[in-house]
């Protein structure tokens, strides 16, 4: 899937999601195209996640998209929320009952 083609509507000319979609389907590919920002194998501290989601979204809403990414099972995290890494198994959109 070409999520940024699927992305269109949703993301800048330089390829940064400028609004979060409201209808779910486009909340988890916009999700997906957020988590190919990252790398498997490596732990991020909590300043290098909000580095990544800033560089690539332009409506300045980090926790929201860090949340979100966390709480769709795209990122995981420690208990005090000081280390985050990218799950070894990614969520697709069957996961959520959708496409």
């Amino acid at each position: 899937m070409d999520l940024k083609m699927e992305l269109k509507n949703y993301l800048d000319n330089m390829g940064r999601l400028k609004i979060y979609p409201s209808k779910k389907k486009y909340k988890l590919l916009a999700l997906m195209f957020l988590a190919t920002k990252f790398e498997k194998g490596v732990i991020y501290t909590e300043k290098e996640v909000n580095e990544i989601i800033d560089n690539v979204h332009t409506f300045n809403d980090r926790c929201l998209i860090r949340r979100e990414l966390f709480n769709n099972r795209f990122l995981g995290r420690t208990n005090d929320c000081s280390k985050y890494w990218l799950e070894e198994t990614q969520p697709i959109l069957r996961d959520f009952k959708i496409g």
